[in-house]
């Protein structure tokens, strides 16, 4: 039975007790003076401290893991050239059958040789005769080249923007694809895309080449408009002149004078590059020769509808375009004021 005194016993509230008074009296002297250290705290502090090595460790792997692959996939390597004809020269030393090329290092081939350049493990480029490439960056996050003059040929299955060719008015970026790039003694150039797609830029101009279609590039100013193969030397020309002299009012009337069926896809590329008020004239021409899709309206194409543009650039890859596309053979760039050839 407990009585008044409990309240002592427990936590002191109650008034004294005579009997445990005597008792911890008693004990008194038995008690230390010491402050014992808090085990638990000092246990947990340690527990942590261990379990804190195996992280610690971890992430030192990690890092070092990691920074090794990072600085392998910048190590500069070199890439495999063959000798397709004729005797190439790498720098002044010539390629009989095979040998590498350094980051830095030229590719040179006469009137009379051709060489195949490995690149990396992603595809390969042939270089033509007469033709000047230099290897710029060999790295695995940067494959790249310089055309210089001449042609080539790359085929390649890298992930997209990953390998590109500079040249001297614009640069080739490769997006999955199978092309030809030539360049003239001017600078000038022209890419011509077999399968997938090039992005040619220079600075904030670009245009994205399909397959099928070509696009000149000239220096200073960039890349052109894409086009299929096949239009009349008048609509070459006057379109050469839109993208490269200025963007005329009277070469972009010639432009739609002369187009077909074939250069659809040439206006449907323009749309993105004319004045506001010209583009009015663009559309009304596409529409003249072939209507545009179901769902595309004047309005919308007026005002560069996205979903409305794609729906009627689809239509460009269709059988019925399949005689527009060009053969792709790289050929020397002809402008308005220069002969073809």
């Amino acid at each position: 039975m407990s009585n008044h005194n409990d309240d002592y016993l427990w936590d002191r509230s109650g008034p004294d007790d005579p009997e445990i008074k005597r008792l911890e009296n008693l004990l008194s002297a038995y008690r230390s003076e010491t402050v014992a250290s808090p085990l638990p705290e000092r246990e947990e502090r340690d527990y942590a401290l261990w379990a804190a090595i195996p992280l610690a460790v971890a992430a030192t792997l990690l890092v070092a893991f990691f920074g090794q692959k990072m600085m392998h996939a910048n190590q500069p390597s070199v890439w495999d050239v063959a000798s397709l004809t004729g005797t190439p020269r790498i720098d002044a030393q010539p390629v009989t059958a095979s040998a590498t090329i350094a980051e830095g290092q030229w590719l040179v081939t006469d009137d009379t040789s051709r060489a195949v350049i490995s690149v990396g493990s992603l595809g390969c480029v042939e270089v033509d005769r007469a033709s000047r490439v230099r290897l710029i960056s060999a790295r695995r996050d940067d494959y790249r080249l310089e055309l210089r003059s001449g042609s080539l040929h790359a085929t390649t299955w890298a992930p997209p923007k990953l390998f590109s060719v500079v040249t001297p008015s614009a640069t080739a970026i490769d997006l999955g694809c199978d092309y030809s790039l030539t360049v003239d003694s001017l600078g000038r150039g022209r890419v011509c895309v077999t399968s997938g797609r090039v992005a040619l830029k220079r600075d904030r101009r670009e245009s994205v080449v399909s397959a099928g279609a070509m696009c000149e590039t000239r220096p200073g100013v960039g890349p052109g408009t894409p086009f299929f193969g096949g239009g009349s030397d008048e609509f070459r020309d006057a379109l050469a002149r839109y993208d490269f002299n200025g963007g005329k009012r009277e070469d972009l009337a010639t432009v739609l004078r002369e187009s077909g069926k074939c250069e659809l896809y040439t206006l449907w590329q323009l749309l993105h590059r004319v004045d506001a008020a010209d583009r009015a004239l663009v559309y009304d021409r596409m529409a003249m020769i072939v209507p545009p899709p179901a769902g595309v309206t004047r309005e919308g194409v007026l005002a560069l509808d996205a979903a409305m543009l794609d729906v009627w650039g689809s239509t460009f890859a269709h059988d019925d375009f399949l005689p527009c596309l060009s053969s792709c053979t790289a050929q020397r760039p002809a402008g308005p004021d220069e002969p073809k050839g």
